[in-house]
């Protein structure tokens, strides 16, 4: 089928050029739009505790998911983003960004309701597939479809072109994160409530709790007065019963399918390419930088050459590991600073303030986004990536410090350090990624940047796989090692009395998630520090070994060797030069094949 035939002809490049006069302005919002609704995925845990509670409502059950099983499909969707954006980057730019973008919408939107099915039906599968698999397709087809377009658009303001795209996407959970948390109260359902802890006749068996109902044995949750804080519609600490009630998560993922597929799709009947030669009014194309800071080339490299280079390989060791060490972060951003906070600072950190934590990443995120994008257009590309590291690097190491004050000493002081530290962190967690496009062009040109951008990209997939498999196995180890420590300085009488067997049960409690960190707390002598806040210490200075390694693979980046650009190599692909306009209605639109 040619580009100009067929039923799916409207969507295809060649049918998109802007006519004279176009205001190449009217193309960022389409771009910031669908940028948002992928964006949502950073408000992801927002979803952490309603999925771990889906079986128990109002505490985890035996047979709920566990948070390290659930932070998967994150990481899964991050994944197949990279996939998606390596293999649609080069497709991109044959069939152009409305048919990328519109196949985005398909996926990223039926992502959420085969997810939405899979929580309805506990089948975790279904949400990795849908979510997970699928949903992450359409992260990766809509992030990419509107960089080389922008680009075009703004030769003159590169950094800043891509900047204003991609902070829709660090800006996604702004929206998201509250509308999230609001749709999750909207579809809550409370549980069956049996009474009080001591009201309730409870036994034990095979580290499950059980409560006699109607002549029935009923497993049931016990909710502690802070689980009963953490739920969207607060009720009386006590004894539920499992299988009643409703989370809502479901209900949610399938408004949001709905929802986020009709604005992908509006936004992406929104997108126009630049016609042939067209260039902005009074720009001149700037000359090859070769001793310049800001390393821009006026040269070109195609994408298949672009991968061989050392300079690809270096940025993609550069965008990984500075990914790495945010995205684990983010991804459990709401339960970490529940658990570092929340049993020192109660008065402060609740589940709203927890919320909030979530929205402001986002609001940094996106701001960092535009803010570190532009600021590269005069500093600098390579510059900027140096102050990534070299002050995250000190940032990351900043928080195990404040984490063991603040159980030493509880202060709002460490607080406001924390909240600082992490929002100064996400600011450039965001910049790197607004900021690599342009950085792309810099050094390998124009030709075909979108497909470039687009296999980078899979370093964001791998980062997707290390960095909450960081977080996740180091927090593991650091809770198994508290759980044991709490365990060995509590009176055994006092332990069966408050679990229902004796320590020799421990490991099958621990796993049955009867025994937690909070409950012991609650039985440990007097004086006992709560181990909750440093359970984050090993993986920051992890993070922060790893923007070490990034700064040096950094600092590496050169020019390209002549060699590799496309008049050497492949002249059949070589680009015309562009050719300057007195003004925008000199243009003309381009016939259809």
């Amino acid at each position: 089928m040619s580009a100009s035939s067929g039923p799916l002809a409207f969507l295809m490049k060649d049918r998109i050029v802007a006519k004279p006069g176009f205001n190449r302005w009217l193309v960022p919002p389409a771009s910031i739009a669908i940028h948002m609704c992928i964006g949502s995925v950073y408000a992801w845990s927002i979803f952490n505790p309603p999925l771990v509670k889906q079986v128990g409502v109002v505490a985890s059950a035996a047979d709920d998911w566990t948070l390290s099983s659930v932070v998967w499909i994150f990481s899964t969707a991050i994944v197949f983003l990279g996939l998606a954006a390596a293999i649609g980057g080069k497709w991109l730019e044959e069939v152009g960004p409305r048919m990328v973008g519109f196949l985005a919408a398909i996926c990223w939107g039926g992502g959420f309701l085969i997810g939405s099915a899979g929580i309805a039906t506990h089948q975790l599968w279904l949400v990795y597939l849908g979510y997970g698999a699928i949903g992450g397709c359409g992260l990766g087809l809509a992030y990419v479809s509107p960089v080389s377009t922008l680009i075009r658009w703004f030769p003159d303001r590169r950094g800043m072109a891509t900047g204003m795209a991609i902070m829709g996407f660090g800006g996604g959970a702004m929206i998201g994160a509250p509308l999230k948390t609001w749709l999750l109260s909207v579809y809550y359902e409370a549980p069956q409530y049996l009474g009080k802890l001591a009201d309730v006749n409870l036994i034990t068996e095979g580290g499950r709790r059980f409560a006699e109902v109607a002549g029935q044995q009923v497993e049931v949750v016990v909710a502690t007065a802070a689980d009963m804080a953490k739920v969207p519609v607060p009720g009386p600490e006590g004894v539920y019963v499992v299988g009643t009630g409703d989370t809502g998560a479901a209900s949610v993922f399938l408004t949001l399918g709905i929802v986020y597929f009709v604005i992908m799709t509006i936004a992406a009947f929104s997108y126009r390419v630049p016609a042939k030669d067209w260039a902005p009014k009074g720009w001149t194309p700037p000359s090859d930088e070769k001793s310049g800071k800001k390393m821009i080339s006026d040269n070109h490299v195609h994408i298949d050459q672009a991968i061989k280079t050392p300079q690809f390989a270096r940025m993609w060791i550069v965008l990984c590991l500075n990914v790495t060490a945010g995205i684990g972060v983010i991804g459990v951003a709401k339960t970490m600073m529940g658990e570092i906070f929340g049993s020192t600072l109660p008065e402060i950190v609740d589940a709203s303030f927890a919320a909030t934590y979530v929205l402001m990443i986002s609001v940094f995120n996106m701001v960092g986004r535009f803010f570190w994008a532009s600021i590269s257009d005069f500093i600098g590309r390579k510059n900027t990536y140096h102050c990534f590291f070299v002050l995250g690097t000190l940032l990351y190491l900043s928080i195990p410090f404040v984490a063991t004050q603040v159980s030493v000493e509880p202060s709002t002081m460490w607080l406001v350090l924390f909240y600082g530290a992490t929002m100064t962190i996400f600011t450039m967690y965001g910049g790197g990624f607004a900021t690599i496009p342009a950085y792309l062009a810099d050094i390998f040109g124009t030709l075909h940047v979108g497909g470039i951008h687009g296999r980078l990209l899979t370093a964001w997939s791998t980062a997707g796989v290390l960095g909450p498999f960081a977080i996740t196995y180091l927090r593991q180890m650091s809770v198994e090692d508290a759980l044991k420590d709490l365990a060995a300085k509590v009176d055994p009488e006092a332990f069966r009395q408050a679990f229902g067997a004796g320590m020799d049960q421990l490991e099958n409690l621990i796993a049955a998630k009867t025994v937690t960190i909070s409950r012991l707390m609650e039985i440990a002598p007097a004086g006992t520090v709560d181990p909750t806040s440093s359970l984050y210490n090993t993986t920051m200075y992890a993070m922060a070994a790893l923007l070490v390694i990034a700064f040096f693979a950094n600092l590496g980046i050169k020019h390209v060797d002549d060699k590799h650009y496309v008049h050497n190599t492949h002249p059949e692909h070589a680009p015309d030069k562009p050719v300057q306009k007195t003004d925008n209605t000199s243009n003309k639109e381009a016939e259809p094949a």
